[in-house]
């Protein structure tokens, strides 16, 4: 009983992240169509960005204050891939709308550029962020299972960005706004939205997103120039699975990989695990090619 329970936490954990590292791509994928092979990159910069707060809060601040600089990490983490991802769609995603070959292309360069950026900043090797002392240890529920305060806090974080993806896309005039553009553009223009403000706002959302997402990855190991694109793939699979843009889709693939994942490297290794599930995965969309929960739309032929 320990051990399907241990093995289940597992599942869950290795869940959540890639439901977080997904969240932001299912927006910038799934709802704007644009294939963002940045998006790794992103994550990185969330990464990098909880490891300079550290410093600062090390260096600036009294030893009593270090304890809340993940907070205010995750904070920071959000508004500078907000930011950076605001100005990368002003002026290179703007202007690759409906093509995404091109859009791919693009941000893969752009990618390449970041990390290089990078590189040249904080050097080739990995670096460590220290959690606060709040989440280390762990919950121990019976007699040889601990759950971890770490991954317990990153299932905390993620269900606070799911509630508030859904209440922004599905509760707020904001959201309305985009998920009309994404849907009809030019009707959206016609009735008076600002297209390309609503476009700016969207893809800086989904990649402050993927900030927080890999601010929460730094509680896990060291970062390094590479950390997105290990993550990447992973976060494509887990769109596609669930259905391009449903974010209730986005939850389930994550899940569905997530546990899938756990169980075949549990009985295997890690490494046939992975070719387990991107089988399966494979196998799944030759018989649903949109995902889990596809997208109804009226169209006239």
């Amino acid at each position: 009983m320990e051990m399907w329970i241990s093995q289940l936490f597992n599942g869950l954990s290795v869940s959540s992240i890639l439901l977080l590292i997904a969240l932001g791509l299912a927006i910038t994928f799934g709802l704007m169509g644009v294939i963002n092979m940045a998006h790794g990159e992103f994550i990185m910069i969330g990464s990098y960005t909880a490891y300079l707060t550290q410093n600062l809060f090390k260096d600036l601040l009294p030893k009593g204050a270090f304890d809340s600089y993940f907070i205010a990490a995750i904070i920071a983490s959000f508004l500078v891939a907000f930011v950076i991802g605001y100005v990368l769609e002003v002026i290179l995603i703007r202007h690759l709308y409906g093509r995404p070959l091109d859009s791919l292309l693009a941000t893969w360069g752009v990618g390449l550029v970041l990390q290089q950026i990078a590189r040249s900043i904080f050097g080739a090797p990995n670096v460590a962020v220290s959690s606060p002392s709040w989440l280390n240890g762990g919950l121990e529920l019976i007699d040889g299972v601990v759950f971890p305060y770490k991954r317990l806090f990153i299932l905390a974080l993620v269900a606070i960005c799911l509630v508030a993806m859904y209440m922004y896309i599905y509760r707020s005039a904001s959201g309305r706004r985009m998920r009309a553009v994404m849907q009809n553009r030019e009707m959206a223009a016609c009735l008076g939205i600002s297209t390309r403000r609503v476009d700016g706002m969207t893809f800086a959302i989904g990649s402050g997103i993927a900030g927080i997402a890999g601010c929460a990855l730094t509680l896990i190991g060291p970062i390094g120039p590479n950390i997105g694109t290990y993550y990447i793939v992973d976060a494509f699979m887990v769109v596609v699975l669930g259905g391009v843009g449903k974010l209730v889709g986005t939850v389930v693939g994550a899940l569905g990989i997530g546990f899938f994942n756990t169980m075949f490297e549990w009985w295997s290794n890690a490494s046939l695990g992975k070719v387990f599930v991107f089988i399966l995965i494979v196998a799944f969309l030759q018989w649903k090619p949109k995902g889990l929960f596809a997208v109804r739309t009226r169209q006239l032929d």
